[in-house]
């Protein structure tokens, strides 16, 4: 797998054949013929994490902040069955262990339940299509009045019969998602300063005659300001039939998804009713 930019800039960056950047879009090559759900599962959800931290919406990476929150939660049950008897001394610090796990919990348990529901409701999409078009991530506080666009395209062929719930990570999901990620820090994504705790939307394209899971409404015109530049992505299978993806290169803010569905057999975007609300400043668990 690789990753091909070339600056239009014109400026210094990757040596040639590393990567390629052109007018806004950037483009990273799978070396496999299609994606599997779980692996396009894990990409969107290794962007959702790069998002969220890059501008300031969540104290650490996405599986740091998992692995800590998951913790304490685990030492909150345990610390539930006291010992039977403790010196004062014993006693007081473990109080103070007790408060000081339930008020680093209460803090993070909203972000953490928003994080956990909108990423199984797009497991659960994904379980329910046999492929997927594109993805769009928008941080702000509304859809139509967003601070941040991120439209990522997702050529991978025709879905096999596996689950995105799966959970073996497989090399190729890692190495999509790294390059992935590589090539949005390359472009200066999450480079501005921080704006405020904001919201995070999901947005995934698939034809109008699936029956996606309840957690997904349709937004046949869906459209944004067009003051807002999007950051495109397109992940490319080597063997995927990309000639329709390529026709969603169209900016949504320039035209509604209606006038492309010629383009993408009457395909159109499903927004997630979930967001992911950050939070305020640069808390941390600890803090």
């Amino acid at each position: 797998m690789e990753t091909k930019t070339s600056s239009s800039s014109g400026g210094g960056g990757a040596a040639a054949g590393t990567e390629q950047r052109r007018a806004g879009l950037v483009e990273v090559q799978a070396a496999a013929a299609a994606l599997r759900r779980s692996e396009v599962f894990h990409v969107v959800k290794e962007l959702v994490g790069f998002v969220l931290y890059m501008h300031h919406q969540i104290p650490s990476v996405l599986q740091s902040l998992e692995d800590e929150f998951a913790s304490l939660k685990e030492e909150m049950t345990e610390m539930t069955l006291q010992p039977a008897e403790l010196k004062p001394s014993d006693q007081r610090k473990y109080n103070t262990r007790k408060r000081e796990v339930r008020r680093r919990i209460k803090k993070h348990e909203k972000l953490m339940k928003g994080i956990s529901i909108l990423l199984c409701a797009l497991q659960q999409a994904l379980d329910e299509v046999s492929s997927i078009e594109g993805v769009v991530l928008i941080l702000g506080g509304s859809l139509v009045r967003p601070l941040f666009v991120y439209d990522i395209t997702i050529s991978h062929g025709t879905f096999d019969s596996g689950s995105a719930k799966d959970h073996a990570l497989t090399k190729l999901a890692q190495s999509v998602s790294r390059k992935a990620i590589r090539a949005l820090v390359s472009c200066g994504a999450g480079s501005l300063s921080y704006t405020g705790p904001s919201k995070l939307f999901l947005l995934v394209r698939c034809p109008s005659t699936l029956n996606l899971p309840l957690d997904f409404l349709p937004k046949r015109d869906f459209r944004y300001s067009k003051k807002v530049v999007p950051l495109q992505m397109h992940i490319k299978c080597s063997k995927a039939d990309c000639q329709g993806n390529n026709q969603h290169r169209m900016s949504i803010a320039d035209a509604p998804c209606s006038t492309s569905e010629s383009f993408l057999s009457d395909s159109i975007w499903f927004q997630c009713k979930h967001t992911i609300r950050g939070l305020p400043g640069k808390a941390s668990l600890e803090g």
